[in-house]
């Protein structure tokens, strides 16, 4: 675990529809979920509410970028949802490739049992957890944190 930074992070997984929310306990033992926030003008409040329960270290925002590597649409949007949030906490903002956390968390949630239909409203919490993860598991690994920073709009003085 050299070179892990302690402390709490919230995993964000931004849909158009919802907003899946998983949280890790300060040595990232494990990343569970949290909440199914609604995609909606109130869904940052709600998320800056959470994050006020958790004081996370920094907020780990998944990136849907195609299979290739390259933006989509949802790319653009989550990058967005991620500036509008760092602006809004000035709780720091890593943005990490999701690609298939989505799909992962619809297999996981089926082999548990669970029909895509019953899983709708907590895949997003599932993919949230599986990015978090998998970012908490690249820095265990590494000694380096995933992803990139949302650079602080601040300049320096």
């Amino acid at each position: 675990m050299s070179g892990f930074r302690r402390g709490v992070r919230l995993g964000i997984d931004v849909g158009r529809a919802r907003v899946g929310v998983a949280r890790c306990d300060p040595d990232g033992m494990l990343a569970v979920p949290v909440e199914t926030v609604p995609r909606d003008e109130a869904s940052i409040d709600r998320i800056l509410q959470i994050a006020q329960e958790y004081d996370p270290l920094e907020f780990v925002v998944g990136l849907p970028v195609n299979m290739q590597g390259a933006d989509t649409l949802s790319t653009t949007d989550a990058r967005e949802f991620a500036a509008v949030l760092h602006r809004r906490s000035r709780v720091p903002v890593r943005l990490v490739d999701e690609r298939l956390s989505t799909v992962t968390a619809h297999a996981a949630l089926r082999s548990s049992g669970r029909s895509q239909k019953k899983s709708r409203s907590i895949v997003d919490q599932v993919a949230a957890v599986v990015l978090l993860q998998q970012a908490i598991d690249m820095e265990k690994s590494t000694g380096n944190p995933a992803g990139a920073m949302i650079p602080s709009d601040e300049e320096p003085a």
